[in-house]
């Protein structure tokens, strides 16, 4: 009885983790990809849709909290395979910037790209505590550490934006984003791959 105490109890706080870091991601995807279109910055844009794939990944980590460890691995692979598609979408837009020339505007890098990587410290100061409960949660660390050095990045890229006034750095720093974003795509497919497979072995016959 104080083993299933235990484990609601647990359930229940991971669900309202989850539920906090759920909310201030999706606001701030919707906040800094606008902040990105207004200041022509690939870095913001990157990285607002980074914070929107964490999102999803919380959400889905949510559904999954309270089934069995099947759904948890299967979650975690659908956030990784959402991840690589978003991360073709980044490299898509930045190369098209690239092409057009168009110069972003430094100090809206800098401004929403510091508050993104307070929300995204906040989130993963909140998920560190439930990172070995499974591997959906494992994900959610993955891709919010990743969210959190990408903004930190584009910070770096503003400050170097308005110095040079040059565009390059904004472009430099969306490219690193994305190679980041495949990275931690892979990492959790990987990560839910061995969860499956470790799930099969248990009920082979």
């Amino acid at each position: 009885m104080s083993d299933d105490c235990e484990f609601e109890a647990q359930t229940a706080e991971e669900r309202r983790t989850l539920r906090i870091v759920l909310t201030l991601n999706a606001a701030m995807f919707l906040i800094e990809g606008s902040a990105g279109l207004w200041a022509g910055s690939s870095g913001l844009i990157a990285d607002a849709l980074d914070m929107g794939a964490d999102a999803s990944v919380y959400a889905i980590s949510l559904f999954a909290l309270s089934r069995g460890e099947r759904w948890k691995a299967r979650s975690a692979g659908i956030a990784g395979a959402l991840l690589f598609a978003l991360a073709s979408f980044a490299l898509f837009d930045v190369i098209r910037r690239a092409l057009a020339g168009a110069e972003p505007e430094s100090v809206l890098m800098i401004v929403f790209a510091t508050l993104a990587g307070a929300v995204n410290y906040t989130s993963l100061r909140l998920l560190m505590r439930h990172r070995e409960r499974g591997v959906h949660l494992r994900a959610a660390v993955i891709f919010t550490h990743a969210d959190f050095l990408a903004s930190v990045g584009v910070v770096i890229a503003g400050v170097l934006v308005h110095l040079s006034g040059s565009p390059w750095p904004d472009r430099v720093i969306g490219t690193l984003i994305v190679i980041l974003v495949y990275r931690g795509s892979l990492e959790i497919l990987r990560d839910a791959a061995k969860a499956r497979r470790a799930i099969r072995s248990e009920h082979a016959p």
